[in-house]
């Protein structure tokens, strides 16, 4: 052995020989006490780790499996890199909704309500002389007068209940010519024209029985006349807000016309609101009634009616 190690061992010996060296029972308590802190040590841990994890899945991801929550409002963001921090806007109330405006067209299907204060139309009380229809230059004979008479003819003894909301009637009668002939021969027919105010809601009465009136006489005599005259209507076409048309038939009376020709009479009743206008064509001696002259005369009375109440 070198002298340097004999020296080394002599030194550790010295230095052991101060020292009371601890009891093997005490070191024995002293290392089960560092074993068991540190198992305690690594439980906290582990649970603390754990109940971490459980907590952030409870804020990431709600109990009922849907899609993660977005994090609190409060929750600041990262900064980018070189961004200059900003104080934020202060918020400004939310401006009060303006009450919605009043829509001007009435719902689909439902009458439009006139405004208020807007007085209802009333229908007219009299018939001035403007209403009468005047006839286009080449038909006009001179031949007018005005007069009593009935408006309509006689169709079976029937009365027409509409006569009681009668509000007045005036009426005419009046010669017309065709195109052709010559001015100052004899006319070529004549209307009795009247015109009459029912009371409001029933005019479309008076047409409505006049069509009944129609279908209920067929065939009649007519007084001082022993000729057998057939009823029926026609297709009147479009006049007015609705019309009536319907012919009257009769031979020709004996030594008059062709044998077996008929006289032929037209009647057309119009309505325009209230108002009811009747062109009863009744020939001249009888001559024949022409269809497209009646249909004329008939547009123009009814656009004199439309004018006068306009």
């Amino acid at each position: 052995m070198s002298v340097e190690l004999s020296d080394l061992y002599r030194s550790l010996g010295t230095v052991a020989d101060g020292h009371e060296l601890t009891h093997p029972e005490s070191l024995r308590r002293f290392a089960d006490r560092r074993a068991r802190a540190r198992i305690a040590g690594s439980t906290l841990a582990v649970a603390l780790l754990v109940g971490g994890v459980a907590v952030g899945g409870r804020l990431a991801y709600p109990a009922d499996g849907s899609a993660p929550l977005p994090p609190p409002a409060d929750t600041a963001g990262p900064v980018p890199t070189g961004a200059t921090s900003r104080p934020s806007p202060t918020p400004t109330p939310a401006s009060t909704p303006s009450p919605p405006r009043p829509s001007r067209t009435a719902p689909s299907g439902t009458p439009s309500q006139p405004p208020s204060g807007t007085a209802t139309p009333r229908p007219p009380t009299s018939i001035p002389d403007r209403a009468f229809f005047v006839l286009a230059a080449p038909n006009r004979t001179g031949l007018e007068s005005s007069g009593e008479g009935p408006a309509l003819p006689a169709l079976c003894g029937t009365r027409l209940s509409s006569e009681s909301a009668l509000v007045q009637r005036r009426g005419r009668y009046l010669a017309y010519k065709l195109p052709e002939t010559p001015t100052g021969n004899v006319p070529d027919g004549s209307y009795r024209h009247t015109i009459t105010i029912y009371r409001t809601g029933r005019a479309d009465d008076a047409l409505r029985e006049l069509r009944q009136a129609v279908r209920g006489c067929p065939d009649q005599k007519l007084p001082d006349d022993s000729r057998t005259w057939r009823q029926r209507l026609l297709a009147s076409g479009v006049y007015g807000d609705e019309s009536v048309l319907f012919e009257m038939r009769a031979p020709m009376p004996d030594g008059m016309g062709e044998p077996g020709t008929e006289e032929v009479r037209l009647v057309r009743a119009v309505r325009i609101g209230d108002v009811v206008t009747v062109l009863w064509e009744q020939g001249w001696e009888h001559t024949a009634v022409v269809r497209s002259q009646v249909d004329a005369d008939s547009r123009r009375a009814v656009a004199a009616i439309e004018n006068w109440l306009d």
